[in-house]
């Protein structure tokens, strides 16, 4: 077999590849063994009529067409790992010669991931929400426990914006009574905005014994209702002051304010490094896409895609959910759900495309050493010897795949130890405490090194 391979336009190449006639010879000697199991001969069993014969029978053409059907696709395989080809789509075939006689040859043509460079990924800079507790924050959940223990008192006045209101509460449409809204003895803090837009308005400013009627549209309809309430009680919600003794008698594990305070914003920090560690690997991969200055290859989308609707669908599935119910709830079509889908497999190219330029200017290919460890981590999801998981790849020709895998998680490992954090008051986060580093205990894994570049599936 002899190949030649010439660049094209639009991350294109064009295979040639010639077949001696030796070759071609036991390709249609393969095709006559084939054919021999499809044709019966009288005095033959299936499959053991000579060939001389079949090809007295059916002719030399039929054996040819075969031959070609089944060994083009094989040959072509060859010329692809000869060449290290980066196949993103189905090569376009076709025969040059030797379709009637002759030695037979073929061109393919042959769309190739795009290999790019990605300025700007050295100096990458993402933004988190502050991991830091706010006075506020603290003072809310203060606040919310030291309500939970107060007491409601009677006042004798108008109620206002955040009393507590003892109403009898009637809602009618057309005479009728609307669901939900017929109660008696009904507390409820005024501000809340429970009930319509403008209920809390209406009830405002009354005082103990009033009877108000009005119109409203309750929260989550569209057509108005009446309203017909009796205001019983209006309360306020006295607090006792805080104070050392007050917290040492109501909150748990804590004797002072400045203790509890502290716990309190340490709760609160560790919740908010949480989340900022839930975020950082989509900032990063965000950012790093933002960096590709070109459109991202229509077929890497198209098969990232159908992979993303796929495996949405059979989640679904699997929770007893239909997908077109599930349009359905949320107001949505097939269009726009594959439209939202779209919008991530164009990141995932990108993201693609970038770590592995990353790789390339960092120097951060699989080693074997790194690939026989991904297959003993494989071999014990799906509980096979390493061995086995190798051969599983070699001979599903995957092993380039799961080193380029590796490689790219090595890659986005890079970025996780190199980027600029801040958060959004401009303020630059220690990156080592974001990532866990800075508390990882030895055979622990933190945060870079948990980051899914995707790993290819070849032996589950």
């Amino acid at each position: 077999m002899k190949t030649t391979l010439e660049p094209l336009d639009g991350n294109k190449v064009k295979l040639t590849v010639e077949l001696d006639q030796s070759e071609f010879d036991a390709s249609i000697d393969l095709a006559f063994k084939k054919i021999a199991h499809e044709v019966r001969l009288p005095g033959f069993r299936a499959g053991k009529a000579p060939r001389k014969l079949l090809e007295a029978r059916i002719g030399l053409d039929a054996a040819r067409r075969q031959a070609i059907e089944d060994s083009v696709p094989l040959y072509l395989s060859k010329a692809v790992r000869e060449h290290d080809i980066d196949l993103i789509a189905t090569p376009d075939v076709k025969l040059v010669s030797g379709e009637e006689e002759g030695a037979v040859s073929f061109d393919a043509t042959c769309e190739v991931r795009p290999v790019i460079t990605v300025p700007g990924y050295q100096g990458l800079r993402i933004e988190l929400a502050p991991i830091e507790a706010g006075e506020a924050e603290i003072e809310e959940v203060v606040s919310a426990e030291r309500r939970r223990h107060g007491s409601l008192v009677d006042v004798d006045r108008p109620s206002e914006t955040g009393d507590f209101v003892t109403l009898d509460l009637r809602g009618l449409r057309d005479g009728e009574p609307v669901p939900g809204l017929n109660t008696d003895d009904w507390v409820y803090e005024l501000g809340r905005g429970w009930v319509a837009p403008t209920f809390d308005e209406e009830v405002t400013g009354a005082e103990k014994g009033a009877e108000l009627k009005f119109s409203a549209t309750p929260n989550g309809t569209e057509q108005p209702a009446d309203f017909e309430v009796t205001v019983q009680r209006v309360q306020t919600l006295e607090l006792a002051d805080l104070t050392d003794d007050w917290v040492a008698e109501h909150v748990t594990e804590h004797d002072t304010i400045t203790a509890w305070r502290e716990a309190v914003a340490a709760r609160i920090a560790e919740m908010k490094l949480n989340q900022a560690r839930n975020a950082v690997i989509d900032k990063v991969t965000e950012a790093l896409a933002a960096l590709v200055d070109i459109d991202a290859p229509e077929a890497m989308v198209n098969s990232d895609l159908q992979a993303r609707v796929q495996n949405t669908v059979q989640q679904f599935q699997s929770q007893g959910i239909a997908l077109d119910q599930w349009l359905s709830a949320t107001g949505q079509d097939t269009n726009q759900f594959v439209d939202a889908l779209k919008e991530q497999s164009v990141k995932a190219v990108k993201v693609d495309l970038a770590l592995r330029a990353i790789v390339v200017a960092e120097g951060l290919g699989a080693t074997e050493d790194e690939i026989d460890l991904e297959y003993g981590r494989i071999a014990v999801r799906v509980k096979k010897e390493p061995g086995e998981v190798r051969k599983v790849y070699e001979k599903k020709d995957a092993v380039g795949d799961l080193a380029s895998q590796i490689a790219k998680s090595k890659a986005l490992d890079w970025l996780l130890l190199n980027v600029t954090m801040v958060d959004t008051n401009g303020k630059e986060l220690d990156r080592e405490h974001v990532l866990g580093r800075d508390r990882v205990d030895d055979g622990d894994q933190d945060l870079a090194h948990n980051g899914d570049a995707g790993h290819s599936q070849g032996a589950e």
